[in-house]
């Protein structure tokens, strides 16, 4: 008996979800908000600054933006934050209103790190947006308080490195790490990917705080070393859950998000 080839044009099959945000399935959504809130409940280290902690979750802001894209990852990290302050306010900081809007711009600001040619432009507003909190808090520091503009450079390494990883082509190659069939690559791209999108939202909060509360020269060599040894925590978090919800995403075959990068 002969094989019957088909003849016919080749269809595309795709799986359509009931409700989806931004083209990101509502499920997928409340499955990770959940997951920002579990991990709310565990501190990673403190404000030095100010007091009070941030929790572990803060490591995973990126991964929510990579998985769900920019907009729909950013409303899930702002829910995931605002149970979180009620549920775990010992992880909700001095100012729990800004733990919100900072894990907003964080997943933002990954899903704003594309590959294709969708919406890349869209780095640059939340770029411009961390320059200018980034000049204001220097300008702040330097020239109403008087704090030595090299002491101000050196803590917020994290800052200054992010906007510049993110305006270079770095943006689009950690991307690409990130979405390659290899995990060492892949692991590599969260990491480093980590480190921007929760530098964007540490120097825009930073410019609130410092707005706030004009702390003295001394908190700023107290960060110099501490600051990017945080980040350092945050991306290893960051490399680790995402790595493995990026393999059980790929493993079990669940339909991407439509800005979806992994």
């Amino acid at each position: 008996m002969s094989e019957q080839i088909p003849t016919g044009e080749e269809r595309e099959i795709k799986f359509l979800s009931g409700i989806a945000i931004d083209g990101a399935p509502v499920s997928y959504m409340i499955v990770l908000a959940a997951v920002v809130v579990a991990l709310s409940y565990f501190p990673l280290s403190v404000i030095i600054a100010l007091g009070g902690s941030f929790p572990i979750s803060q490591g995973v802001l990126g991964l929510v933006g990579w998985v769900l894209g920019p907009v729909a990852g950013a409303v899930t990290s702002g829910i995931g934050a605002l149970i979180g302050i009620f549920l775990a306010p010992q992880t909700a900081g001095p100012i729990p209103i800004l733990r919100i809007w900072g894990s907003l711009i964080a997943s933002f600001a990954a899903g704003t790190m594309v590959i294709g040619a969708k919406r890349r432009g869209w780095w640059f507003w939340v770029w411009l947006y961390a320059s200018l909190s980034f000049l204001y808090f220097i300008w702040r520091a330097v020239f109403l308080n008087s704090v030595n503009l090299w002491v101000v450079i050196a803590s917020s390494f994290i800052d200054w490195s992010s906007l510049l990883l993110l305006a270079l082509p770095t943006r689009t190659l950690f991307a690409k790490w990130i979405n390659s069939k290899n995990y060492r690559l892949v692991l590599a791209g969260l990491g480093l990917g980590t480190w921007i999108s929760y530098g964007i939202s540490h120097i825009c909060l930073t410019a609130i705080f410092y707005h706030i509360h004009n702390y003295p020269e001394i908190r700023f060599y107290e960060v110099i070393f501490a600051a990017p040894f945080e980040n350092v925590m945050r991306a290893i978090i960051g490399m680790v859950i995402g790595g493995g919800v990026i393999a059980g995403l790929r493993s079990i075959g669940l339909v991407k998000p439509a800005n979806a990068i992994y």
